[in-house]
């Protein structure tokens, strides 16, 4: 161990995991993501640091079967109660007046599962989407008319940790800055001392400030094996990624026939990940609904108000010449005609810089102590609601009255989601220095939005490639 890691291992005493790869080898054909096999290791793991790996492969064997397990056989044909910790998707069937569910992953089908009002009504938690938790399920055989289904008869979260946000944040002063972002770095798998110097590691972790901050638009474009699926992936229970097919506005915010929302509205974040590879259907009504909600946060489909904080990521291949930058100075060429509206790229905030990042190599992959992944996304996820951050950067900066308003909204948020992950400690305006604000919060998110503005005078002659010039007071 190095010092920090013993200082996370002593500050982070419950909250911490010890990785090193051959760990995570027992997960082996296990499409599992980071927060549930962190979880497991800190399960299994005793106060000495010793893994028990045959008490994780029994609870694997028994609770988390894999999409070749038998599951509908023991639930009909042996009459067995089943209790399993998987993702299930919840959904609304107005017109048969019932709640169905799916386990994509064990094949277990919409119109296979049901979950009895009794149970939705006393977990609250249980709407539409993607959830996970240790359910119960039993077989009910068909009666008359009606089919045999599989119901859920119990449900309990996967919510490990309750979060005290004042014990976060006292622990995050016993860390200096460098050793924080440090921290950062290695709770999102990644080992910081592979990296070349700060600047590449404030790039890094600018993947996370969607996960901290409402509403919050990015693009990020680089050549693959940067890493950037996994992480919208794997981290956080609370994005969803959409890798590939076809996008609609059903799809996205609201199903007219099925008078449900889309997946906009049950989550942080949506990534939508090889979007040169993604299709848009019916893409004038989509563009004018994505259009609003980028800007106001919602918008309205037939008589419909759909409203979220949830952010969008467009997550984008980029071509790279012999020397590492882009081929092509027009970046947003890259992205699908579905995007070639300055309009709408102009309610994007800000632009991450891919390819400036490593390649993922094994040397990349975290070693040591670092955060349990459940808790430091459930610390990312409750961050969304504090608004001490954005009144503190409201504060600290001067705008000049002529500012360009989404300019303006642009680098406030951007700045906001960088004081929450590096200085989340900080309550009021005099707790910090200018030029920490300004180096570490307000020059990064003034970079970010420079981006957008210059890709955009490049596609539409009415933009200019001038920012605002916002300053700390």
């Amino acid at each position: 161990m190095n010092q920090l890691d013993g200082k996370i291992k002593h500050i982070f005493k419950d909250e911490s995991v010890y990785k090193i790869p051959k760990r995570y080898n027992i997960f082996s054909g296990k499409a599992l993501p980071s927060f549930i096999k962190d979880w497991l290791i800190r399960k299994f793991t005793d106060e000495y640091g010793e893994l028990d790996a045959s008490g994780i492969l029994t609870f694997l064997e028994k609770h988390i079967p894999d999409k070749n397990s038998d599951i509908k056989n023991r639930l009909r044909t042996h009459g067995e109660e089943v209790i399993i910790l998987t993702r299930f998707i919840v959904e609304t069937d107005i017109l048969k007046d019932t709640l169905r569910f799916s386990i994509p992953d064990l094949g277990v089908k919409p119109n296979e599962g049901r979950i009895p009002d009794y149970v939705a009504k006393k977990h609250l938690e249980i709407k539409d989407g993607e959830i996970w938790g240790v359910i119960t399920l039993v077989y009910i055989p068909p009666d008359g008319k009606n089919k045999g289904v599989i119901e859920l008869v119990n449900f309990k979260p996967f919510k490990p940790y309750n979060v005290d946000f004042e014990y976060f944040k006292q622990a995050r002063t016993e860390f200096s800055m460098n050793e924080w972002i440090d921290v950062l770095i290695r709770s999102m798998e990644y080992n910081p001392d592979e990296f070349d110097h700060l600047t590449q590691k404030l790039l890094f972790i600018s993947r996370l400030l969607i996960f901290v901050e409402p509403n919050l638009n990015i693009v990020e474009l680089a050549p693959k094996g940067t890493g950037k699926s996994y992480i919208f992936g794997n981290i956080s229970k609370y994005g969803w990624i959409i890798s590939g097919g076809t996008v609609t506005r059903a799809k996205l915010f609201f199903d007219i026939s099925k008078n449900t929302t889309g997946i906009i509205t049950q989550y942080d974040f949506v990534a939508m990940d090889e979007i040169e590879t993604i299709k848009f259907a019916n893409e004038n009504e989509l563009q004018g609904a994505l259009k609003n909600f980028l800007e106001y946060g919602f918008c309205t489909v037939a008589k419909t108000r759909i409203e979220s904080q949830s952010g969008l990521m467009l997550l984008g291949n980029i071509p790279l010449s012999s020397n590492k930058t882009p081929v092509y100075t027009t970046y947003f060429s890259n992205l699908p005609s579905f995007f070639q509206s300055s309009a709408l790229m102009d309610r994007f905030h800000g632009f991450i810089e891919g390819w400036k990042l490593k390649r993922v190599n094994e040397n990349l992959i975290v070693k040591g102590y670092t955060l349990n992944v459940e808790y430091f996304t459930e610390i990312l996820h409750s961050m969304r609601q504090i608004s001490t951050y954005s009144y503190i950067v409201g504060d600290l900066l001067h705008v000049p009255k002529n500012a360009d308003t989404r300019d303006t909204k642009a680098i406030k948020k951007l700045c906001t989601a960088y004081l929450k992950l590096l200085l989340p400690h900080i309550d009021n305006a005099n707790a910090i220095d200018k030029d920490t604000i300004f180096t570490y919060c307000l020059q990064p998110a003034l970079e970010k939005r420079a981006i957008i503005r210059k890709q955009l005078a490049m596609m539409d002659s009415e933009f200019s490639e001038e920012l605002p010039d916002i300053t700390i007071k």
